[in-house]
């Protein structure tokens, strides 16, 4: 007997319900199911039930997820199908894990902590059924419904699922969906899109050693993305957001021209008048060609100061009302 055929025989299936039919599985298909976790003791205790959560598990074959055990029930069951299964003990020693993991993820603290052996031994895993379990290993009976099963190209991959070629190439989709949003003037849309591809770039950027030749690289694709960005929020008047991601492009770029005009712009919304002044003059330093345009905000600038002084003489005028003359 090969350990295949040992393994089968630590798995056993019971079919519920028939399938629709079955759809072939390979490394990157997506498998979404329901499952129901019990003990097999007498009273077949039940310790988690997607259902009761309303959400599914989903799944990514080929990922080397930790309880490999579900991987082989998943490929041995059709679309639709309803099936129990009992597990040996020993495919299923990481379940209190699996399960930790699931319930603190649904649960979306803001601090979760680190799991490894020594937090174990000291404090547990948190949840009372799952210690017991870790402690005490047994057999697991799963009821499995398989909801729906896409091969890796009917569904769009999360970032983690790809190489880092696939999500350079996932950057560039992003920024072409984020201008065409922004296109058509569904700005909401383009900022998703925007720091989405900001975010990928980040996770790649942290693989390298900042300021060598890979980090410069990536940094030089942020730019723009943050850039676009900064447009789509200038446009919803929010102002800090667009001084923020600004000055981050100038970070990598000191002399990046659309940074300091938008940040220019944004601190002259946000009151910031000294500031927006020395953006705007730099920018007519770095290029010429915009005088014109610097003139004009200049000048708005001088307008904006005139009407703040305005209104401070006639805040303090109510303040402090001038004096009644004695009779």
């Amino acid at each position: 007997m090969d350990s295949g055929d040992k393994e089968d025989a630590k798995i056993v299936k019971t079919i519920l319900h028939a399938g629709t039919r079955v759809v072939p599985c390979r490394d990157g298909t997506k498998v979404r199911f329901h499952y129901q976790t019990r003990k097999c003791d007498p009273e077949g205790t039940l310790i988690d039930d997607s259902r009761a959560r309303q959400k599914p598990m989903e799944l990514v074959l080929g990922k080397k997820f930790k309880l490999e055990v579900w991987e082989s029930i998943v490929q041995q069951m059709a679309l639709n199908e309803v099936a129990r299964f009992r597990c040996d003990r020993s495919l299923v020693q990481q379940y209190p894990f699996v399960a930790k993991t699931i319930r603190d993820s649904e649960k979306a603290r803001e601090e979760r902590k680190h799991c490894c052996g020594m937090t174990v031994q000291n404090e547990g895993l948190g949840y009372k059924d799952l210690d017991e379990l870790f402690t005490n290993p047994q057999d697991l009976e799963f009821t499995i419904e398989i909801l729906s099963v896409e091969s890796a190209g009917e569904y769009e991959q999360e970032s983690w699922q790809l190489s880092d070629a696939e999500k350079l190439q996932l950057v560039g989709k992003l920024r072409e969906q984020g201008n065409q949003a922004y296109s058509e003037q569904r700005y909401t849309a383009a900022l998703d899109t925007y720091s989405r591809a900001t975010g990928i770039i980040e996770q790649l950027m942290l693989k390298e050693k900042p300021n060598e030749p890979e980090w410069c690289e990536l940094a030089q694709l942020k730019v723009p993305l943050l850039l676009n960005y900064s447009q789509c929020k200038l446009l919803e008047k929010d102002y800090y957001a667009v001084i923020e991601h600004c000055t981050e492009v100038l970070k990598y770029d000191t002399a990046c021209v659309k940074a300091l005009f938008r940040r220019g712009r944004a601190h002259a919304g946000a009151w910031n008048l000294d500031r927006a002044r020395a953006d705007f003059e730099r920018c007519a330093q770095l290029d010429a060609g915009l005088r014109n345009a610097i003139t004009s905000e200049l000048s708005k600038l001088q307008e904006q100061a005139r009407l703040r002084d305005v209104d401070d003489r006639l805040k303090y005028q109510k303040l402090f009302p001038p004096l009644t003359p004695a009779q």
